[in-house]
C-alpha cells in the first residue's frame, strides 16, 4: 500500500483559496488559476502574477467592489499528432483568478505592465485607506 502524505494545512489553504477566489475557479482546474503575490506600499496595492508565454493582449483585468479579476486565454500550439508525449503539463485554455483586495483602492487609476512573463498590476489606495496623522490640539 502506498503512503500518501496529508497535511491539514493543505486543506485549510485550499479552502481559503476557494473562498477568496470568487467561486468560479472552484469549477476549474487549479493550473488554470494563476498564482499571485500581493503586497502594498504607502500609496498602492500591487498584484503580480506569473503568466509566462501568454499574450498580454489576451489578458483581461477588472476591478469592481474591491475585487480584482484577472482572466484570459493561454494558447500553446506545440501539440503534434505524430509525437508520443512523455508529459503534457503546459496547459492551454481559459484562466481566471479573482482576489479580494486587502485595502480600499481607486480602480479607475490602476495600471498594468507585463515584463519577463510577470503581469504587474498597480492599484492606488483610496484616500480613506491611506494612513493619516491627526494632531491633538490643547484647549
Amino acid at each position: 500500500m502506498a503512503i500518501i502524505k496529508w497535511s491539514p494545512v493543505d486543506v485549510v489553504d485550499e479552502m481559503d483559496r476557494m473562498l477568496t477566489d470568487d467561486w468560479a475557479p472552484m469549477f476549474t482546474h487549479r493550473a488554470m488559476s494563476p498564482a499571485v503575490d500581493i503586497y502594498e506600499d504607502k500609496d498602492q496595492v500591487v498584484v503580480e502574477a506569473p503568466l509566462a508565454g501568454i499574450d498580454p493582449a489576451k489578458v483581461s483585468i477588472e476591478i469592481e467592489d474591491n475585487i480584482l479579476k484577472i482572466s484570459g486565454t493561454a494558447e500553446h500550439k506545440s501539440e503534434v499528432d505524430d509525437k508520443n508525449y512523455y508529459r503534457k503539463e503546459v496547459r492551454s485554455g481559459a484562466f481566471y483568478r479573482a482576489i479580494a483586495l486587502p485595502k480600499a483602492v481607486t480602480g479607475d487609476k490602476a495600471s498594468a505592465t507585463y515584463k519577463d512573463g510577470i503581469l504587474k498590476i498597480s492599484i492606488p489606495k483610496a484616500d480613506e485607506a491611506k494612513p493619516r496623522k491627526i494632531t491633538v490640539k490643547a484647549e
